[in-house]
């Protein structure tokens, strides 16, 4: 997340920034856009429970969310924070005080906090106060609407993957922005059809003028919600209003589904991307799980209009996907661009799902399509950062490679806007690659790419090599689904 001047990302702390903060840790780095200069930083102790439930080495998979001076993220121990985007170099805000507590582990001695240490305003202790059985990382990004966040909750399976230990536990949840109060849950009960973890984040829509939460659920379903529009509920929190429903595989299993596990043929379907709202359309992947279900996948066009269930008249189109898909699609133009864990990033017609176009990345994909200034980027598990040209039909593009060890970058990209230029900021294993000239990089006699590990500032160039096109009739696309 580039907010103004700084940066924001999620790591681990396998090279500490502060020697007093050392140890496998969720880490959230607060960095100047110009040079990568750390300014403060969100250190969060590994829960203890089990590695299922937060993954060693993984660190703090959650975006940010950034609105004025405040930073909302989902910490790598499932809470849901408000933080102070100057971190405490103005002050420890409050009213949380803790923040050296909090940074330490339990059965360690309390290291106060310092001038590296993040400024935790509120906090709220998902699976503490919900029951939630957080499943291998807290995985999702806030959604604001108005005064409200809305928050996936990350409840998944037990250790052995074998049973959702808290199948009542919801899936998604509304809390005041201000003060961290809980306001609403949904009601789906989604956690008894579960097949892994809820690990999709809401999206936002309007339709005739109503704003819609919509929610991927981990049992396949994509769920529209009435959003809270500011109403405050008395006593106790409220359940989410769910307008409609769409079950994005509704042939599959829907009885004893943990008993398809490594069944790569046949299942039950997750939604791990993020649902996108365009033009009164849902569009979303969808399918079986990468690690333990079966290879099918779809990315799906949902009318958004609709009430009540509308999984047999709401579906405007079907395009298969190679394998998996775990990848948000990004909308412009008329055109879908999406990727898929078989390595294809591909260009649909948003009106009718006809294929334009299929790219080949020669690498696994996780992350998401960013579309800016006629260019498509994507990185790939294999180190590969991929700019495409943006066109309905075949074209020329290029693959940028880093010139050290390639790291695998299973986050999207993300574009910073200065009065210069707009640069792309690619987060992979081992740092940030931001594509600019730069001065720091020109001291160091690189040009025009620059490589930013959590150890420090290394510079490093990238080489472009030609890109495979695959025209219409290669007969190793998908056919449509």
């Amino acid at each position: 997340m580039v907010a103004g001047d700084r940066v924001l990302i999620g790591t681990n702390n396998e090279r500490p920034r502060d020697p007093r903060r050392v140890g496998d840790r969720g880490v959230m780095m607060c960095l100047d856009a110009k040079d990568g200069r750390l300014l403060w930083q969100l250190v969060v102790p590994k829960l203890t429970n089990s590695i299922y439930w937060d993954w060693p080495r993984s660190g703090l998979c959650s975006p940010a969310t950034v609105e004025g001076d405040r930073v909302w993220v989902v910490s790598s121990r499932g809470e849901v924070m408000c933080l102070d985007l100057r971190g405490l170099a103005n002050g420890n805000d409050g009213p949380f005080l803790d923040e050296g507590r909090h940074a330490t582990p339990a059965d360690q001695g309390v290291v106060d906090a310092g001038p590296l240490d993040a400024d935790i305003l509120w906090l709220y202790d998902v699976p503490r106060e919900l029951g939630v059985r957080q499943h291998d990382a807290a995985c999702g990004s806030i959604l604001i609407e108005g005064r409200e966040l809305y928050v996936n909750t990350s409840n998944g399976l037990d250790d052995p993957h074998e049973a959702m230990p808290a199948p009542d536990a919801p899936s998604l949840i509304a809390l005041d922005k201000d003060t961290g109060r809980l306001l609403a849950r949904d009601g789906e009960r989604m956690g008894e059809r579960t097949f892994h973890c809820a690990w999709s984040s809401p999206a936002l829509g309007e339709v005739d003028g109503r704003p819609l939460i919509i929610f991927g659920g981990g049992d396949g379903v994509v769920y529209a919600f009435e959003a809270l529009a500011g109403a405050r509920p008395q006593g106790g929190p409220a359940t989410l209003r769910r307008v409609w429903q769409f079950d994005c595989d509704p042939d599959a299993p829907k009885e004893n589904i943990h008993s398809y596990k490594n069944n790569r043929k046949e299942g039950p379907s997750n939604i791990m991307a993020t649902p996108v709202f365009h033009g009164g359309r849902v569009y979303v992947s969808a399918g079986g799980d990468l690690w333990w279900g079966k290879n099918e996948a779809w990315i799906k066009c949902i009318d958004a209009a609709g009430t009540g269930d509308v999984t047999r008249t709401a579906g405007i189109w079907s395009r298969a996907l190679a394998r998996h898909g775990m990848s948000t699609a990004a909308v412009a133009d008329g055109l879908v661009y999406v990727a898929d864990c078989g390595g294809f990033v591909r260009c649909i017609d948003a009106a009718t799902g006809e294929e334009c176009w299929a790219h080949e990345a020669g690498g696994e994909i996780w992350a998401s399509t960013l579309v800016a200034d006629g260019k498509v980027y994507i990185g790939t598990r294999r180190g590969k950062f991929i700019t495409l040209a943006r066109a309905a039909r075949s074209a020329c593009w290029a693959k940028s490679r880093w010139t050290r060890r390639s790291q695998p970058a299973p986050s999207p990209p993300t574009v910073c806007s200065t009065s210069q230029r707009r640069r792309p900021f690619l987060q992979s294993i081992k740092g940030i690659l931001t594509m600019t000239d730069s001065a720091a990089c020109q001291k160091r006699g690189i040009s025009r790419r620059g490589f930013l590990t959590t150890a420090g500032v290394a510079w490093a160039g990238v080489a472009i090599v030609p890109a495979r096109v695959l025209d219409g009739k290669d007969r190793r696309r998908p056919a449509a689904g």
